[in-house]
């Protein structure tokens, strides 16, 4: 989903973009990316190649997200710096930031406090990302640069009913409640939880905005042992109210409840995007008008999306 939106910004740039399917190329391959990276000799790298999921799926597979996220950015950063690239963009995730943390989070809460059970492995693997990022800056000069993005939806999400995030999943669930007449619609958790919601395509904006930025202003807004920005919108919702949005959207008319039995996860995941405000970039998509051109998508493509 990132990876294809950032693509499309370079594309209409007019850049010649480098890609392998996952078929082509599997990423925790370590003799598989240097060949690709030795072959290729890219200009620059954005590595937005991840395992990801929802609640489920981070407490179902916990050994594949932290083994399958750490062998990707080893290899890829690495083999990158060995074929001579030295500018390169890591997408970590919010998730990073510990689950009692000061809300807004900052970029300085990274390291101060104990991560949420519930993704703990995915986080502690995308930490090591920005380290690996920050460790061959303060090593070999390069310019590795790192963003923090809030949660992302929109075209080329996974809609898949156990392992999706939270607004696809409930973007399926509401539209199979209507395609079937069902009258309620179950969400796990309280529905209180709040979270921010980013539109893909402003995250790839805003993820070449910052690769863009010169390296002077780039340092003077971070440092070698603090150098990710945060992505976001500085918004957010409850649960219970994505879910009224995305009902609306869906047309579900039905009744909405909530299974409290469920994990909740993080209370609160709202990022201070102050920094990145200051360089000179704030998102664009409105929730609901984000939400509803995501909704458009699924219905064009659901006969070819896989569950």
């Amino acid at each position: 989903m990132v990876g294809g939106a950032v693509m499309r910004q370079l594309q209409a740039r007019g850049q010649t973009v480098i890609t392998r399917t996952h078929a082509e190329l599997d990423l925790t391959d370590q003799q598989a990316v240097r060949d690709f990276m030795q072959a290729e000799r890219p200009d620059a790298v954005v590595l937005a190649a991840a395992k990801v999921g929802g609640i489920h799926a981070n407490n179902t597979y916990p050994a594949s997200f932290i083994y399958e996220n750490l062998m990707i950015e080893a290899n890829v950063i690495h083999q990158a710096f060995e074929a001579g690239v030295m500018r390169l963009l890591f997408l970590g995730s919010s998730c990073i930031y510990p689950r009692a943390v000061p809300q807004p989070m900052r970029e300085e809460a990274l390291l101060t406090g104990v991560l949420d059970p519930t993704n703990e492995p995915y986080a502690i693997a995308k930490i090591a990302g920005i380290k690996l990022c920050e460790s061959y800056n303060r090593q070999y000069g390069t310019d590795y640069r790192s963003v923090m993005p809030t949660n992302l939806y929109g075209p080329g999400d996974n809609f898949h009913p156990q392992n999706s995030h939270v607004l696809p999943a409930l973007m399926r669930r509401f539209h199979e409640a209507v395609e079937t007449g069902a009258n309620e619609v179950v969400i796990w958790g309280s529905g209180k939880p709040m979270r921010e919601f980013l539109h893909v395509d402003d995250m790839a904006e805003a993820s070449l905005f910052v690769m863009d930025l010169d390296v002077v202003t780039y340092r003077q807004n971070s440092d070698l042992m603090l150098s990710h920005i945060n992505v976001g919108t500085g918004e957010d919702v409850t649960i219970a109210e994505l879910a009224r949005i995305i009902a609306d959207v869906t047309g579900f008319e039905g009744r909405i409840s909530f299974d409290p039995s469920k994990p909740d996860g993080t209370p609160r995941k709202l990022l201070d995007v102050s920094r990145l405000t200051r360089l000179g970039w704030q998102a664009q998509i409105e929730l609901r008008q984000g939400a509803a051109e995501t909704y458009r998508w699924y219905l064009q493509n659901i006969a070819d999306l896989r569950f």
